[in-house]
């Protein structure tokens, strides 16, 4: 698993709601059976009013999602099966988004 790599959310029940995950651990921390992890959600229409700083809009096959910084999350390594792609290039987005989390800077 590398870090920044998108994956399909396999649970039925939220897929809809936050159809991807984005790893954000480092690898050096494979030796772990959970991941860090932030959810993009879809963005049905501009007005779902996202703060950009917070959440940056990552495009997904077309489609725009915005990745839910705040809710940051930690999941087990099976629930990571099926990758996607890699959003590796939004990489200071990500990590601006995170630093804005804890700091609010």
């Amino acid at each position: 698993m590398a870090q920044f790599d998108l994956y399909t959310n396999p649970d039925k029940e939220t897929k809809a709601i936050y159809p991807y995950f984005v790893d954000i651990q480092t690898r050096l921390l494979d030796p772990l059976h959970s991941r860090v992890v932030i959810p993009l959600t879809p963005i049905e229409n501009k007005e779902d009013g996202y703060p950009a700083s917070l959440c940056p809009v990552i495009k997904v096959g077309g489609e725009e999602f915005a990745l839910l910084t705040y809710q940051i999350a930690s999941v087990s390594n099976q629930v990571l099966s099926q990758y996607e792609c890699s959003i590796a290039l939004r990489r200071d987005d990500i990590v601006a988004a995170i630093d804005f989390l804890i700091t609010g800077v």
